[in-house]
């Protein structure tokens, strides 16, 4: 009997211990689980924190910079169409103080534009003028004065200056310096020019083979070519040349028919 009951005591006693075994390794594996649990919340927290860190940049750059970075093509290309946009823009607005400049040169050039036309019209009118003279035309006296020495091809006539006998194929009017000499007749301006004898010297194409000679002048109003009414200042009296000095001023004046000189004194009016 007595053996019996102790072998029951040592069977509770082994159950208990059994079990203050199997609650202390629950509670070191609870234990043991938390803080497994809470080392690895801890781990997470500050794997967070890292990836906030790298996440957000010490210094925050401006929104542009960014966008600048993130899209390189496209800002450049934002940058070039407002550079062509500018250049149009300048293209087709006047800069300052050119508009005045290019007002100008369009004035100048239709007053060029007009000038030409009245130019070619004045050539225009000058070929439809049909040149003609004859004998029945006459002609008007170019000054007016004595004449001083007459036209003479079939005799020699004196002349003071030079002293001697010579032919005379013009003839010889005097007047004095600054008169007014005109055309004798209608014509156009075939030669001007300049020598020792008859100083500044206008030759004008009157038609049918005629021309008339103006010698001794100076301010000739024309150009050769132009178109000269009769009665038309054809220029002044100037000062003799050095073979008319004793002469004095005077008006050379010469009538040719195809070249060859003939006395215009049978052709004045």
């Amino acid at each position: 009997m007595k053996k019996r009951g102790n072998k029951s005591f040592w069977g509770r006693r082994s159950f208990l211990i059994a079990a203050a075994v199997m609650v202390v390794a629950a509670a070191a594996m609870t234990w043991v689980y938390m803080a497994d649990q809470s080392k690895q919340q801890t781990r997470l927290a500050k794997q967070e924190e890292k990836r906030e860190e790298q996440t957000v940049p010490a210094t925050e750059e401006p929104a542009e910079s960014v966008t600048k970075m993130l899209t390189p093509k496209k800002n450049e290309e934002k940058i070039k169409q407002q550079t062509d946009t500018q250049a149009e823009i300048a293209k087709t607005q006047p800069v300052a103080g050119t508009e005045a400049a290019t007002e100008e040169a369009q004035a100048e050039q239709t007053m060029s534009v007009q000038d030409g036309a009245q130019n070619a019209d004045q050539a225009a009118k000058t070929v439809e003028k049909e040149l003609h003279f004859s004998s029945d035309n006459g002609l008007n006296w170019p000054l007016q004065g004595n004449v001083i020495l007459n036209y003479s091809m079939d005799q020699t006539v004196y002349f003071a200056t030079l002293d001697q006998y010579k032919y005379n194929p013009a003839v010889i009017i005097a007047g004095n310096v600054n008169d007014r000499v005109s055309s004798a007749a209608a014509g156009k301006i075939t030669d001007i020019t300049t020598n020792e004898v008859t100083g500044c010297t206008v030759t004008e194409d009157l038609g049918d083979g005629y021309s008339a000679v103006y010698g001794q002048l100076k301010e000739v109003p024309y150009e050769v070519g132009d178109y000269v009414e009769s009665g038309s200042t054809i220029g002044y009296v100037s000062e003799p040349t050095k073979y008319y000095s004793v002469e004095g001023s005077n008006l050379y004046f010469e009538l040719q028919k195809d070249g060859s000189p003939i006395d215009p004194v049978n052709f004045f009016e």
